[in-house]
Order: structure tokens, then C-alpha cells, then sequence
């Protein structure tokens, strides 16, 4: 293959890339255009949610999303890089396998199982020990009695995070894993040679080395927690309302999709959906782009 035919094949590649986005995105402003005319911003900032009357409102789908998405992420980002410093650092070599084969499993097993097991197995225990357990501890804290208040229903808001959190962990510690092993052996023997500890290799050495694949798999992982349909669907309670309680039931932008696509009828209730998808794409995109522009300032910190 002349070096003409390559070059062609892979701009052919690249500018597919540019007409499919360019295309999804010009889909979905003009299937959420009634919706956006009929309700303007308001849409945004309205938890109304009414088939029947056709009023309907993105902002308890929007928190839902975000609510749930921060959750995981605070949960599963600190958990996966110490798994990952664990298995590149301080795991015996016999057990590195095992452990990289489970982190691999839990990766592959399809959202919808996660959902039934949260279902018939996490939600009931959460609503038997861990909730009840929330609500009396923090029952008189300030601020914290609002987060975990009201009755131990399993599901909610909550329940969806922790979901999240077991579904993003896998793909933000095999990242993570990859980028760590990568790290030349002579930049860590040098610290360790400087009398550093094993946490100070990690926090010195091996973290701003592999900084930009770690935030990578960060943003990998966020992205499937905003984007998560079926498992958030079956334990979040498709409630749409915002409650003060992470331990209520709520809804997502995706879990209302797939709950409702099907069942709308009339224009403005599938343009209402349209948008909801919408909004999810601009979300997601300005994660994207405050995610490459935190890379830059660190990158051009680094250079300066």
C-alpha cells in the first residue's frame, strides 16, 4: 500500500468520526426543537414531569444524572488507583493475576446483571443495615441529616451510585494498572534509593508521571457513569422529583429515556425526551472539554 492510499484510508477514518458526531448532533437539536420552543429555558430549570398535561421539566433527570455520577466517582476513583498502586507496587507476583482477572470480569459483566443484582440483592441489604444505620448516625449532624433522611426505601439515588461506583471502578483500575506499570523502573529505584517510602514513590514519582492516563481513566469512567442506562434504571426509582436525600428515589436523564421512549405519544412528549438526550450529550462534552483543559494547565505548569 503506496504511502497516498494509507494517508487517504486514514483521513477517510477521521473525517467518518466528524460526519457521525456532526450528524447525531444535528438529530438531536431538531427532534428536541418542539420541546425547546415550547418551553424555552425553563425546560432546564422545571422538575415538572406530566405526560398528560404535557408539561414537562429536565431538571430532577439532570440531577439525578450528576447527583449519582458524582457519587461513583468518589467512591471508585480513590478506590481503583489504590488498587491499582497495590497491584504494581506492593501485590505479591502469585496473586497479581488473580486479582487482574477479577478486575477483568467485573468489566465485562453487562450493566443489565449489575441492575438485577442491585435489585433483588444490594437494594435489600441497604434497606435492611446500611440505611437504617445512615439515618441514626447522621440523624443529628448538620447538613449530613438532610443528605441521608426519610424512610430506608433500598433504592434511590444512592443505591444508584454505589452501582455505579462497582460498574466504573473496573475500567478506572485496569487504566490506571496499565499507566502505573509503564512507569521506567529506574525513576522509582532512584527515589526509593533517596530513602522515599512506598507512598511517597506513588505520590511523587508514579502519579505525576502517569497523570494523563490516570485522569483518562477517570474521565473513561465518568463517562459511563453519566451515560449508564439499565442498572441505574432498576434501583434509582424513576421518581421525578429532587429530594434533599441521596437515599430517596429519583431518575437520570438515561433511566427516563429508557423507561418512557416507548410509552410516549404526541410530538411533545418524544421531543421532550429528544432533549433530555440532548442535554446528556452537552454534558458529557463539557466533562470532555474541562477534562483536556484541566490537562493542559497541568501540562503547561509542568513546562513552566
Amino acid at each position: 500500500m503506496s504511502d497516498a492510499v494509507f494517508r487517504g484510508l486514514t483521513r477517510a477514518a477521521a473525517i467518518t468520526v466528524l460526519i457521525i458526531l456532526s450528524g447525531i448532533i444535528i438529530s438531536l437539536v431538531y427532534g428536541s426543537w418542539p420541546a425547546l420552543r415550547a418551553f424555552g429555558l425553563t425546560f432546564l430549570v422545571d422538575e415538572s414531569w406530566n405526560p398528560v398535561t404535557e408539561r414537562f421539566g429536565a431538571i430532577a433527570p439532570i440531577y439525578g444524572t450528576i447527583v449519582t455520577s458524582v457519587i461513583a466517582m468518589l467512591i471508585a476513583v480513590p478506590v481503583g488507583l489504590f488498587i491499582a498502586m497495590f497491584l504494581t507496587e506492593l501485590c505479591p507476583m502469585w496473586l497479581r493475576r488473580p486479582i487482574g482477572i477479577a478486575i477483568e470480569l467485573l468489566a465485562g459483566i453487562p450493566s443489565i446483571i449489575y441492575g438485577i443484582w442491585g435489585l433483588f440483592v444490594f437494594a435489600p441489604f441497604l434497606q435492611q443495615y446500611v440505611q437504617p444505620f445512615l439515618i441514626e448516625v447522621f440523624g443529628n449532624v448538620p447538613v449530613l441529616s438532610t443528605l441521608f433522611a426519610g424512610p430506608p426505601y433500598g433504592i434511590g439515588v444512592l443505591t444508584a451510585g454505589l452501582i455505579l461506583a462497582i460498574m466504573v471502578l473496573p475500567f478506572i483500575t485496569s487504566i490506571s494498572r496499565d499507566v502505573f506499570e509503564a512507569v521506567p523502573p529506574v525513576l522509582k529505584e532512584a527515589a526509593y534509593g533517596l530513602g522515599c517510602t512506598t507512598w511517597e514513590v506513588a505520590r511523587y514519582v508514579v502519579l505525576p508521571y502517569t497523570r494523563v492516563g490516570v485522569i483518562g481513566g477517570v474521565m473513561l469512567g465518568l463517562g459511563r457513569a453519566l451515560g449508564e442506562t439499565m442498572a441505574v434504571t432498576f434501583v434509582i426509582g424513576n421518581a421525578h422529583h429532587i429530594s434533599g436525600s441521596i437515599l430517596a428515589p429519583g431518575t437520570t436523564i438515561s433511566a427516563t429515556i429508557a423507561n418512557e421512549f416507548t410509552e410516549a405519544v404526541g410530538d411533545l412528549y418524544t421531543s421532550s425526551l429528544i432533549a433530555l438526550g440532548l442535554i446528556l450529550f452537552v454534558i458529557t462534552f463539557i466533562v470532555l472539554a474541562f477534562a483536556r483543559l484541566m490537562l493542559m494547565r497541568l501540562n503547561a505548569k509542568v513546562g513552566g
